[in-house]
C-alpha cells in the first residue's frame, strides 16, 4: 500500500462550460475519375479485405441458367482512398472593437429576420447598455450572431457584463455575450489519412448505363462469400465524365 500523502492543487480550475474550443470539421472534396467507383462498406474490416485482394472479376450478367459462354465479366481493381487531413493549425486572431458575438440564443420558431430585429431593437437602446447597431447577422451552421455597432465602446461595456437578459415574445432568456475574433490562416499542414470503410474502384469499362453498373458493383461487393459485406453507400463515374465526392467525419 502507498503511503498517504497530503496534496494541494494549485492548478487553474475552469468551467469545461467557459472555455474557448476550436472545433475543426473535415469537409474534403476528393476528386472521381471517370471510369471509377468510391464504395463505402458498413464495417471497417470488409474494406481492408477488398483492399488487400486488389484486383476483382465483377459479373455482370446473373442468372443460374446461364450458360458459362453467356456470362459477361469485368476485372476492377480496388485500392484504398487517401484525404488530406490537418495535422497542424496556426491562425492569426484579430478581436473586433465593434462587433460582438450573441450565443445561446432560443429556439422558439420564428424566421431569422424577425429574431435579428428583436436583437436589433434591444442592443440598439444606451439603457440596455447597447448603441446604434451597423449590421447584424446569423453565423453560418453555429445558431449565433454577430452585432456591429456604430461607436467605439459599446463592445467593452456588454462584454464585461457577459450575459443579458433579453425580452423575445412572450419570454425573456438570458444571452451569452462573447468578443467576435476573426482571422486567417497562417500555417496548414495536412497530412495523408486513407478512409477506414471506404474503397476506391478503378478500371471500370463503359459496358453498362449507370444504375446497371451500381446495382452490378454493389451485387458483387456485398457478398460474403467474395469477402465483401454491407455495403453502406456507392457512388459510380461513367468513363468520359468527372466527379467529386465529399468525405465528412466518420461518426460511426
Amino acid at each position: 500500500a502507498l503511503p498517504e500523502k497530503k496534496m494541494v492543487f494549485k492548478g487553474l480550475v475552469t468551467n469545461k462550460e467557459d472555455m474557448d474550443k476550436l472545433m475543426l470539421t473535415p469537409l474534403i472534396h476528393y476528386p472521381v475519375l471517370g471510369g471509377s467507383a468510391l464504395i463505402t462498406f458498413e464495417k471497417a474490416e470488409v474494406a481492408q479485405r477488398i483492399i488487400e485482394v486488389k484486383e476483382h472479376m465483377v459479373e455482370l450478367s446473373y442468372g443460374e441458367e446461364l450458360e458459362e459462354v453467356d456470362r459477361c465479366r469485368m476485372q476492377v481493381q480496388a485500392g484504398p482512398v487517401e484525404v488530406p487531413l490537418p495535422s497542424a493549425l496556426e491562425m492569426g486572431l484579430i478581436q473586433s472593437c465593434r462587433s460582438i458575438l450573441v450565443s445561446d440564443l432560443p429556439s422558439l420558431g420564428i424566421p431569422d429576420e424577425g429574431l435579428l430585429d428583436k436583437l436589433e431593437l434591444f442592443f440598439s437602446k444606451t439603457k440596455n447598455g447597447g448603441g446604434e447597431v451597423e449590421s447584424r447577422e446569423f453565423l453560418d451552421d453555429s445558431g449565433q450572431v454577430v452585432l456591429t455597432f456604430v461607436q467605439d465602446g459599446v463592445v467593452e461595456r456588454l462584454i464585461a457584463r457577459g450575459h443579458v437578459e433579453v425580452p423575445i415574445g412572450k419570454g425573456k432568456y438570458k444571452l451569452k455575450i462573447s468578443p467576435h475574433v476573426n482571422g486567417d490562416i497562417t500555417n496548414l499542414q495536412l497530412q495523408p489519412s486513407c478512409c477506414p470503410r471506404t474503397v476506391l474502384l478503378s478500371g471500370i469499362p463503359n459496358v453498362l448505363g449507370e444504375e446497371p453498373m451500381r446495382d452490378a458493383l454493389e451485387i458483387h461487393f456485398q457478398k460474403s462469400s467474395r469477402g465483401g459485406g454491407e455495403v453502406d453507400a456507392l457512388a459510380y463515374v461513367p468513363a468520359g465524365r468527372l466527379g467529386v465526392a465529399v468525405f465528412t467525419e466518420d461518426s460511426g
